[in-house]
């Protein structure tokens, strides 16, 4: 009995009607919109992590900005440390390599302020006299404004008046800046020490860090810090050949037109070198001045041209040709990325937003292994055709 109950039962569920599937309820939600909210969610984590970086960071400017210093120095003196290392133990060429860069800045510093203490003089006569030609052409010249001397004067009665006002707010600006210095100098020192160790043992400490690593991850690690490094060492004694380029020339053109202080604002020239984009206009205006107040403006004129010409042949000669391959961004996004670390930090973020982003796309190119490129686009009617198999000629509307 109890075998036919079982069998009268499974006969039931065979002959049974069948259940349709149960479909699951339409997503009300448009695809478009789950993959904006995908692609939204991991932009903001990248950004967190971004924003936490830079506050870490700027917890910790010192430290951050010495070892960049450090990093600069070591790819400029590595080259002479490798060389002079293999006729002398690695110690020794390190003392001499860092030897040799401070007497070359030290010298020129030495050299810069002799220059202008020497000429200090003559130049204040010049001054003086320049200063009595741009007032007698913004008078007597051709603009539709003038400015008299007595204008000059009254302006400098206020600015002494205001300096007597606000006497207490500048001693106290004055003492926020000597803790400034003092914040220098101690990167400075940090930095040098920091650049001690990596000329003397970079290689070994690099090693001990990738041993710290998996052994699977170390690979990777590898040859993403050997592209960074290329990048930044290449991009650092590119900047410091075109810089000294720039410099020389600018020196050069302004011992020819008889400029006061040309080696000074020749130096001042190499400085700006080193900031993209706003370093080298910012130099030329300054020497500018100095021209048109010693020289008059058509000695300014020719000042302000020459320097121009320098910076064109910069951009389209000594950059290419030095940093090419090193350094692989578009001028626009080299703008973009100084404006910016300007924005972020000033000057000092001016001055090492481009290699970090030289860096950061190095690495990223290096480990990234892209799809293989598309074909050219031809035309704008191109540009807007759908994406797909092309179209036949048949397809194609006849020409009119």
């Amino acid at each position: 009995m109890a075998a036919q109950r079982v069998r009268s039962s499974a006969v039931r569920r065979n002959t049974g009607a069948i259940r349709p599937p149960v479909l699951p309820a339409p997503d009300p939600v448009p695809g478009w919109l789950r993959t904006t909210a995908a692609w939204s969610w991991r932009l903001l984590l990248v950004t967190a992590a971004i924003l936490v970086i830079f506050m870490a960071t700027a917890r910790v400017q010192i430290v951050f900005v010495a070892l960049f210093v450090a990093l600069v120095f070591t790819a400029v003196l590595r080259p002479l440390v490798i060389v002079l290392s293999r006729v002398m133990p690695r110690g020794l060429a390190t003392a001499l390599g860092m030897l040799a860069g401070l007497l070359v800045v030290g010298g020129l510093v030495t050299y810069v302020v002799a220059s202008v203490a020497g000429q200090w003089q003559s130049l204040s006569d010049q001054f003086a006299s320049g200063t009595d030609q741009i007032f007698q052409f913004f008078e007597d010249g051709p603009l539709p404004f003038t400015i008299t001397t007595d204008d000059y004067h009254g302006w400098v009665q206020e600015g002494q008046d205001w300096v007597q006002q606000h006497a207490g707010d500048i001693a106290g600006t004055a003492f926020e800046q000597v803790g400034t210095v003092v914040k220098v100098f101690s990167t400075i020192a940090l930095a040098i020490f920091c650049t001690v160790f990596l000329l003397a043992r970079g290689e070994n400490m690099w090693t001990w860090f990738l041993n710290q690593l998996p052994a699977n991850a170390r690979q990777a690690w590898k040859v993403a810090g050997g592209a960074g490094w290329y990048t930044f060492s290449g991009y650092t004694r590119g900047t410091v050949i075109v810089a000294v380029s720039d410099g020389f020339l600018a020196g050069l053109l302004l011992t020819i037109l008889g400029v006061p202080l040309a080696v000074p604002l020749a130096v001042l020239v190499f400085l700006g070198g080193f900031i993209p984009l706003i370093g080298a206009p910012l130099a030329m205006v300054i020497a500018m001045v100095v021209a048109l107040a010693a020289d008059g403006i058509v000695t300014a004129a020719i000042v302000g041209i020459g320097i121009a010409l320098i910076g064109q042949f910069e951009g389209h000669v000594l950059q290419p040709l030095v940093m090419g391959k090193q350094v692989s961004l578009h001028p626009m996004v080299v703008a973009l990325v100084v404006t910016g670390g300007t924005l972020l930090a000033g000057i000092l973020g001016a001055v090492i937003a481009v290699p970090l982003v030289a860096v950061a796309w190095a690495v990223f190119s290096k480990l990234h292994h892209p799809d293989p490129p598309m074909e050219t686009i031809g035309g704008d009617d191109e540009l807007c055709a759908p994406s797909g198999d092309p179209a036949s000629d048949d397809d194609k509307p006849e020409e009119i």
